[in-house]
């Protein structure tokens, strides 16, 4: 039996105080960003987001206590028992949930609303953590692998029926995981130049002869400058041109869906990513009036409350998905600097934390946490500033919703319960 600890000398209270604070910094954003200077209502009115979001944060510190309070050892024991009824409640979304604007995502019980493809991450990653801790389990071995990754994309798979595309593209940060497990690196390698010449293809559309000649001087260079003499042999050749080979068709194929298979309203949305000006009062307008937002601020900011942007909603979903506008407006450059560094601090904390793990289980699922979090504030934030397309990914802990907040609070306490136990005896 384990050791009865003594929960409060095991908590990594830096990560908990990180916590609070982004709870803190989110809320009053929230605030900030539902304010009606015509109508001023206190913080706490349940009559808009951030008197509701306090509510979500009352619930997740509840949540909490039920965490750490629990045995450590029912997530691994129980990870694929979770894994399983959790599938099943997604595939139950699709029939049972409510048709919001096109997506069937979200389970309604009275006036509450949940999102079971928020929770889903968290699930998978327990039971992946479950299945690469077994005693023989390797990704080197491609049947392994394989199963892993079964693991992995079939929540997302089910996610990407309920028509919720952002909450599914989350699950990529699952491969930090597999590479940290001993996944060759030549596989991360081949997801960054296959997004590498995505944006290439959107840059260069039209004129897709200029990516296919610079993928041709790659080749030779690579040939010639990379590889020694005596490894220039025909094994290695047939490598280099079926890479080649592979790329371009890439290449090719994005430029034909782009002018051939998309309707005119996907082109556009596709094509904002490089170039926001094209559909400036539909599908830029986001981009656009976010970085405005964001540029507005200067260094100090405009002052809680003072955000012009802000006040007149011209950004859409400016408490949820765009809380980094608010940020940005109001607190300026600072304010973001100290965002940024608070959610670098945490994640990195973590990524630590996980590699002292005693127990192949605790580690995976910590690496998986620092991932996850990751992905959702690199997303986030290139979103807002336009780097990256808006696919609805909240920013974790500073976003307005029940279901981001229990989700993500969920995550990272489970994680803080097994590393608590980590100077103790099983």
């Amino acid at each position: 039996m384990a050791r009865e600890i003594d929960i409060k000398k095991g908590l990594d209270w830096t990560t908990v105080w990180i916590y609070i604070i982004l709870l803190g910094i989110g809320l009053i954003n929230i605030y900030a960003a539902v304010y009606n200077v015509d109508n001023p209502k206190p913080i706490y009115s349940l009559d808009h987001n951030a008197g509701k979001q306090i509510l979500f944060m009352g619930l997740a510190f509840f949540i909490i206590m039920v965490i750490l309070f629990v045995d450590y050892k029912v997530y691994d024991t129980f990870a694929y028992l979770f894994y399983g009824f959790w599938i099943l409640v997604l595939v139950l979304t699709i029939f049972i949930a409510p048709d919001i604007k096109g997506s069937r995502s979200w389970l309604r019980f009275g006036g509450f609303q949940f999102q079971p493809a928020e929770l889903a991450k968290t699930i998978t990653l327990l039971a992946l953590a479950r299945y690469l801790s077994t005693q023989g389990i390797s990704v080197t071995k491609f049947k392994d692998l394989l199963r892993a990754c079964v693991l992995i994309f079939l929540p997302p798979l089910i996610i990407i029926l309920q028509k919720e595309t952002g909450s599914a593209l989350a699950f990529g940060a699952f491969i930090i995981i597999l590479y940290r497990e001993g996944l060759p690196g030549v596989y991360p390698a081949l997801i960054l130049a296959f997004i590498a010449l995505f944006i290439l293809g959107l840059v260069f559309e039209g004129q897709i002869w200029i990516v296919l000649l610079g993928l041709a001087l790659v080749a030779v260079l690579f040939w010639y400058l990379f590889l020694k003499r005596y490894e220039r042999n025909r094994q290695n050749l047939q490598r280099v041109i079926g890479l080649f080979i592979l790329f371009s068709g890439f290449v090719m194929a994005i430029d034909f869906a782009l002018n051939n298979v998309f309707a005119p309203h996907q082109q556009k949305r596709i094509m904002v990513l490089v170039n926001p000006d094209v559909d400036p009062l539909g599908a830029g307008w986001n981009i656009s009036q976010s970085k405005l937002a964001i540029g507005s601020g200067g260094l100090f900011g405009k002052g809680w409350l003072q955000g012009t942007q802000t006040k007149f909603d011209f950004v859409p979903e400016q408490s949820t998905d765009f809380i980094f506008c608010t940020v940005g407006e109001e607190w300026g450059f600072v304010g973001v600097f100290v965002v940024i560094a608070l959610y670098f601090i945490l994640i990195t904390r973590i990524f630590n934390l996980a590699e002292k793990q005693k127990f192949k289980f605790a580690r995976i699922y910590g690496y998986g946490v620092g991932s996850i979090l990751f992905f959702h504030l690199l997303v986030n934030i290139g979103m807002t500033i336009g780097l990256i397309p808006i696919i609805g990914i909240p920013l974790p802990f500073l976003s307005y919703g029940g279901s981001s907040l229990l989700s993500f609070t969920i995550l990272l306490f489970i994680f803080l319960k097994l590393d608590a136990h980590r100077s103790y005896k099983v």
